[in-house]
């Protein structure tokens, strides 16, 4: 969706800057040669408008659609061919819009040097190119003084419009910046959805299938249980994926089927822990139905991939869940006395990234999450969440 977006925006600026360009030039082309034979109609010029004049008026013209590949060489072209011009003596008019126009290009192309360079030979050529070959008087200083003081309002202009386009490129850059980074946010977030909610049911699966096929034989009882166990658990596996495939698709038109994770549904993941033959203990201080929805998503995986976790790797597959709510922070401890050994279950997968999983869910609320062997035997998860007001 980001591609096709970007692709559309792409196409919408180019078709954008070409109207653009056809709009210049078309005003380009009016002042250029319309209002420049107006003029040689209403005043007697020096010399009148013959073909060699047409040509020098062309040139400046024909050669602007180039300035974007080559700024500089189009400022030479139009400063040549408007100086020759005027020099020459032909009939005065807006002949200067297409060299203002090869300027601004330089400068905003960042060819500096390039538009002072021009400035400076403009203000010595301009003035003194017509006394030189005898079409007008020698210049005065006002004159000269007038001429400097509007080419350095012209640079002026064109730096301020040059500074304004660098700041809306560089917030369009951030808007497109912005938006690449809230996609991958929301593609990490999905990912650990996913791996939250279907790695956990697929290792209570995987775990009472495997009892089922041990005692199918001598304790069928036991057996059906465990099918039972699976039954429930893949069930509930699909309605926590189909919820998740729906956001993904916008689909909204029904109420969901199934609950939100929240640490209020605390008891239920227990239950579904032991189902998998982990004996879990439940130890909650505080007030845990009222947090914030993204912590309480939050504690919830964290929750259940260290019980995950437990049911995979832990030879004895005893836990501790203790959570607590003081001070603005909600704390998890999630204990195991095994030595993390996989005796158990070794063909079950691991995942591969629980831990950064859960490290990841708890940078998101701005919290902490350390996970590590504990002093003598087992594991131990720990992490604050930090709980606004």
């Amino acid at each position: 969706m980001l591609t096709l977006n970007g692709m559309a925006a792409s196409a919408a600026i180019r078709v954008r800057s070409w109207r653009n360009e056809i709009i210049l030039m078309t005003l380009v082309v009016l002042l250029q040669f319309g209002a420049t034979a107006l003029s040689a109609h209403h005043r007697v010029p020096l010399r009148e408008l013959d073909l060699g004049g047409w040509l020098l008026l062309g040139v400046s013209v024909a050669v602007l659609p180039l300035r974007h590949r080559a700024p500089v060489w189009v400022l030479a072209a139009a400063l040549v061919s408007t100086a020759t011009y005027w020099g020459l003596g032909y009939p005065r008019g807006p002949q200067f819009a297409p060299l203002i126009i090869a300027l601004a290009q330089c400068v905003i192309t960042g060819h500096r040097r390039a538009a002072v360079t021009s400035l400076l030979v403009g203000f010595v050529v301009f003035p003194w190119l017509p006394y030189l070959l005898g079409t007008d008087d020698a210049p005065g200083w006002p004159a000269q003084v007038g001429l400097a003081a509007w080419l350095i309002a012209l640079l002026s202009v064109i730096e301020v419009v040059r500074s304004r386009q660098l700041q809306s490129r560089a917030a369009t850059r951030n808007a497109l910046e912005t938006a690449r980074r809230r996609a991958t946010d929301e593609r990490l977030r999905i990912a650990r959805d996913l791996h939250d909610a279907v790695a956990h049911r697929m290792s209570l699966i995987n775990i009472q299938a495997g009892v089922a096929l041990h005692l199918i034989d001598d304790r069928p009882e036991q057996a059906e249980e465990a099918l039972v166990t699976i039954k429930a658990a893949s069930k509930d596996a699909l309605v926590e994926l189909r919820s998740i495939l729906g956001v993904l698709r916008h689909v909204d038109d029904e109420e969901p089927r199934a609950p939100a994770p929240s640490l209020a549904r605390i008891d239920e993941l227990v239950e579904q822990a032991k189902l998998s033959g982990v004996d879990v203990r439940l130890d909650v201080e505080g007030d845990v139905h009222d947090l914030p929805f993204n912590v309480d998503l939050a504690a919830y995986r964290i929750v259940q991939e260290s019980l995950t976790n437990v049911a995979r790797h832990a030879d004895r597959p005893d836990a501790l869940v203790r959570i607590t709510h003081r001070d603005h922070t909600l704390c998890l401890d999630v204990l195991d006395e095994g030595t993390g050994a996989r005796s158990h279950h070794p063909d079950l997968p691991s995942g591969g990234n629980g831990i950064a999983g859960m490290r990841e869910r708890a940078s998101s609320v701005g919290g902490t999450l350390t996970a590590g062997p504990r002093a003598r035997h087992g594991f131990a998860v720990h992490a604050e969440l930090p709980v606004e007001s």
